[in-house]
């Protein structure tokens, strides 16, 4: 057993063997099913399911690569895309040199799409695909597991409780991390904090930076970092689809102090941030940071303020920030009316005003917020003010 087997995106040679577990899974048929044909698949799911997998064991029959399936997948990928935006836009990916590996840390929002939006960039400028850091915590059915490992992901131990176990769950990530980079020539993507940033607010958690160095303590922390081509990517969406589920929530822990995730509000979340209407997006790639630091707190700083200056803010966020009571009277943020022509305008404020709609009135408050707080974090860092 190799040194990363536990973790480590499943090899070419892997694949027939995976792809033929899948198309017998009963659960992953099932969702097949109730995906493609959702008004027969209760009634008829028992004669569809072996069809399906009949036909998908005939797609797949020839693919012996990860890149194969990459490419068999891709028109899948652009047209679930294509549906729930009205356009992908990205900047900076032409800075990124072919044959070169980066560890991208990105701002999270969404669970699935975050990732899948940087793949999408990079992919359709014909460069390599980043493998993808997980949570163990999505992967609560093995074909789950699957899925992702053979599109490139590799698991991160999240639920492990003791200390010492966590210890070396998190020295073999940084290992992992390091030997891709640095060996595999291949790029890295991971969330800037675990978790979705809920409020908007999104921050570089320090110790994930920590993390990247653990491997390799003997060497200046700088120099580590600079060996990995850490690489800010900022992804910008005009609309969350789980802006609503997310507000509940922020209001229940405001009210409760606690929320507790019912049965399969995972999926739900991941399903909903898949095939939601998100408006437009755009995916913005910074150029690798390789000085300014000592520490993982002074980089995660410099981190912050590359990926929120990078945040693309649209209509709606100055909408929000221009209704949001707690917003800085001593920040000069220009009005919507200021930026954007009167039929963007309007076209966001028609949109902006349903959401609000379908929010109850006591956690208005908190969709608000996630709008809104984009625009007072790069306002500040433009200003020279701390967050």
């Amino acid at each position: 057993m190799g040194e990363f087997d536990s973790i480590r995106p499943y090899a070419d040679a892997e694949i027939p063997a995976v792809l033929a577990r899948l198309l017998a899974d009963d659960a992953f048929l099932d969702i097949l099913t109730q995906f493609r044909f959702p008004r027969l698949a209760g009634s008829f799911g028992w004669l569809l399911k072996p069809l399906i997998a009949y036909r998908l064991r005939a797609q797949f029959r020839a693919i012996d690569s990860i890149g194969t399936l990459q490419d068999r997948i891709e028109p899948y990928v652009d047209r679930t895309i294509e549906n729930a935006t009205d356009g992908v836009t990205y900047s900076g990916v032409e800075t990124l040199k072919a044959g070169s590996a980066y560890l991208f840390l990105a701002n999270h929002r969404d669970i699935v799409m975050d990732p899948a939006f940087v793949n999408y960039a990079v992919y359709h400028a014909k460069l390599q695909t980043p493998r993808i850091a997980i949570g163990d915590n999505l992967l609560q059915k093995p074909f789950v597991s699957d899925l992702m490992r053979l599109n490139k992901s590799f698991i991160v131990h999240r639920s492990i409780s003791g200390r010492r176990e966590k210890l070396a769950a998190y020295q073999l990530l940084s290992a992992y991390i390091n030997h891709s980079i640095r060996n595999d020539g291949e790029s890295i993507w991971i969330a800037q904090a675990e978790g979705r940033a809920k409020d908007g607010d999104d921050r570089t958690d320090s110790a994930i930076l920590k993390m990247f160095h653990m491997s390799r303590k003997d060497e200046p922390f700088a120099d580590v970092i600079r060996s990995l081509r850490l690489t800010p990517v900022s992804i910008s969406y005009e609309y969350d689809p789980c802006d609503q589920a997310k507000a509940r929530e922020l209001f229940t822990r405001a009210t409760t102090g606690t929320y507790s995730k019912g049965p399969g509000e995972d999926d739900q979340s991941i399903a909903l941030g898949i095939t939601g209407y998100k408006g437009r997006v755009h995916v913005h790639f910074g150029d690798p940071v390789s000085e300014g630091f000592d520490d993982s707190k002074q980089l995660a700083a410099i981190m912050d303020a590359h990926i929120l200056t990078g945040y693309r803010l649209f209509p709606v966020h100055y909408l929000a920030y221009a209704m949001w009571q707690e917003r800085d009277a001593g920040l000069a943020v220009p009005s919507a009316e200021q930026l954007f022509d009167a039929q963007e305008l309007a076209k966001a404020r028609e949109q902006w005003n349903r959401r609000l709609a379908d929010c109850p009135a006591e956690q208005q408050p908190y969709l608000v917020l996630q709008y809104a707080m984009p625009v007072r974090n790069q306002y500040r860092i433009k200003a020279g003010l701390p967050l």
